[in-house]
């Protein structure tokens, strides 16, 4: 069987967990005997290339004198052309990105409708005339290749895979790893929401990272049950060099909060849980890694509650950063408010480290050596870590069967299961 599937980013190139999991599930399906073309906005050539064929949409030369363009433009119209709109990216962020995107202005100059366009492939001011032109290579791309079923991850690409299956007749999958009421609580924007609810609509099938998200794709935005199948992730074996011989240059006990410092991780109630912890035992540090819009209130709540000795910010982490960060922690906190799934705290147990997630995530579904509490519950929150941080049968115990729980959530399973819902959109198509 032969897969066109759209995404956002690619390892080593990502801002989360999307990017992470898109790598494995491609890994397992070429183990599937899938072969796999995988078109990013831009790739910057150090991708690993196992198995599959990686297409860069910056390659593509597009003429829009061209009816098929202008077709395809008309369908996608309804988006917001060079919006401000950046889901992932808060107010500060975003307002360092006009800066450079300023000084940029007089050597670049770009628009959606050069012949040939560079993307950024992140998630600028300009995220939703990337998303447009996106569409529009997408097109061009179905009509030049050969394949069997489409796979779109996350709303960004969605309307890509809807123009691959007007050229191609194909079926269409999309793949919801989060929803606009997870990234903005109840305060969606609508833009997203509509790009969200489309894709939902046109697709044949819709794969969900757990039930939880499942509930949220049927309930909110009204897709039949039918059509809605969930497919857990699952974590990549460790491929990054040992940190056995990592150096601890500290007395106390770490304890890490690594994500999105936003609204859906809860980086606030990690503060407050860490407050509490402190006043029982002044010989914790805790780590906050990431970056997000809430980073600078989050170091002003840390600093009001004289706390600030020991916080650290480390502002985001990838690659065998992360892993170091693993190695030097001794509990993993993740206290999402709204979790689609949550790769990190697999990764977490798959280091050996135990962890403590909220009940609100989807990750909860598949494991049971994890402490899990309510996000808002700061008392239960602070005991979880207390406990693992001091009963060490508790922690010995988390740590060995949380690792082989993980050791068995591997993308091979994921990626037969994803290769069932193609076939079920085959036979649809029959």
């Amino acid at each position: 069987m032969k897969v066109l599937m759209f995404g956002w980013e690619f390892p080593p190139h990502i801002t989360g967990g999307l990017g992470t999991a898109c790598f494995g599930l491609v890994k397992g399906l070429g183990k599937q005997s899938v072969d796999v073309i995988f078109v990013v906005p831009r790739a910057f050539g150090d991708e690993a290339k196992e198995g599959f064929r990686l297409v860069n949409a910056s390659d593509m030369v597009l003429d829009f004198s061209n009816s098929i363009y202008q077709e395809h433009w008309n369908r996608i119209k309804f988006m917001e052309i060079g919006s401000n709109l950046i889901p992932y990216v808060g107010p500060e962020d975003f307002e360092k990105m006009i800066q450079e995107d300023t000084m940029k202005l007089s050597t670049e100059t770009q628009s959606v409708f050069s012949a040939r366009y560079q993307f950024s492939g992140k998630y600028g001011h300009k995220l939703m005339e990337e998303v447009s032109r996106y569409a529009i290579v997408a097109s061009v791309i179905a009509q030049q290749n050969n394949y069997d079923v489409i796979h779109a991850h996350d709303w960004l690409t969605y309307a890509a895979g809807i123009a691959a299956k007007k050229i191609s007749g194909k079926p269409l999958v999309v793949h919801v790893h989060a929803t606009e009421f997870d990234r903005s609580g109840e305060n969606v924007n609508q833009t997203v929401y509509e790009l969200e609810r489309q894709g939902m609509e046109e697709a044949d099938l819709v794969i969900t990272v757990s039930h939880l998200t499942r509930q949220i794709v049927i309930e909110r935005y009204g897709i039949h049950p039918d059509k809605v199948i969930t497919v857990h992730n699952a974590v990549e074996p460790p491929d990054h060099p040992d940190t056995s011989e990592v150096k601890r240059h500290l007395k106390e006990k770490v304890v890490t909060f690594l994500g999105r410092v936003t609204f859906q991780k809860g980086p606030d109630y990690f503060i407050e849980a860490a407050n509490k912890v402190l006043k029982k035992d002044p010989n914790v540090r805790f780590v906050m890694a990431g970056s997000g819009d809430l980073l600078n209130k989050m170091i002003k709540r840390a600093a009001q509650l004289h706390i600030g000795t020991k916080f650290h910010f480390t502002g985001f982490l990838s690659g065998t950063e992360v892993d170091t960060m693993f190695a030097l922690s001794d509990v993993y906190v993740m206290p999402s408010v709204s979790e689609p799934f949550g790769i990190s705290p697999l990764e977490a147990m798959r280091s050996n480290v135990p962890v403590v997630i909220s009940k609100q995530s989807g990750v909860s579904e598949v494991l049971k050596h994890a402490l899990k509490v309510d996000f808002w519950d700061i008392d239960a929150l602070a005991d979880a870590i207390y406990g693992l941080l001091h009963y060490e049968g508790l922690k010995k115990m988390f740590i060995k069967y949380g690792k082989e729980e993980v050791d068995n959530l591997k993308w091979d399973n994921a990626a037969a299961k994803v290769l069932e819902v193609y076939q079920q959109a085959l036979n649809l198509k029959q």
